[in-house]
């Protein structure tokens, strides 16, 4: 009796575990699925629909990413914008996202400088003025995480 109890539990254990598994893959949105749309100058567009919003002016951002302004911040003068931002979303294709800022950032003008990539994606890029480090984690629970920060570039001191 205490077997056949046991028994039922562990199938709808498993039953369950299956059934969440498979809500949990089918949540995962890749960047890169929705990058085949975009032109290079100009709003960027897929289907009429706004794929990506440009921040400091010169860094696209994926709509997928959720800003967090309670976390960022923007210095700015008639001349410059720098700062740190924030974004989040549960269940992102980190190696997509990775891809977008690559080929974003170079198709408009900045270049690749280095990039780290492991449990935290580091991507440093730079411009004749300035410079931007863009920051990916996945957290363990299935958030990602994007920091960007962009100031400028340092002159060197002779």
């Amino acid at each position: 009796m205490i077997q056949n109890i046991f028994k039922k539990k562990s199938v709808i254990a498993l039953l369950l575990v299956i059934f969440f598994g498979v809500i949990w893959t089918s949540c995962a949105t890749s960047v890169k699925e929705r990058q085949q749309g975009q032109t290079v100058t100009g709003e960027v567009k897929a289907e009429g629909e706004s794929v990506a919003k440009y921040y400091f002016d010169d860094v696209r951002v994926p709509n997928e990413l959720n800003y967090k302004p309670n976390k960022s911040f923007i210095y700015e003068t008639p001349r410059f914008k720098a700062g740190v931002l924030f974004f989040s979303k549960w269940r992102l294709d980190v190696p997509s996202l990775v891809d977008f800022f690559t080929y974003n950032m170079e198709q408009d003008n900045w270049k690749l400088v280095n990039s780290f990539r492991g449990k935290e994606s580091f991507l440093n890029f730079s411009k004749p003025d300035k410079t931007c480090t863009v920051k990916i984690v996945e957290k363990w629970h299935g958030t990602t995480i994007v920091e960007i920060r962009v100031g400028p570039l340092g002159e060197k001191k002779m």
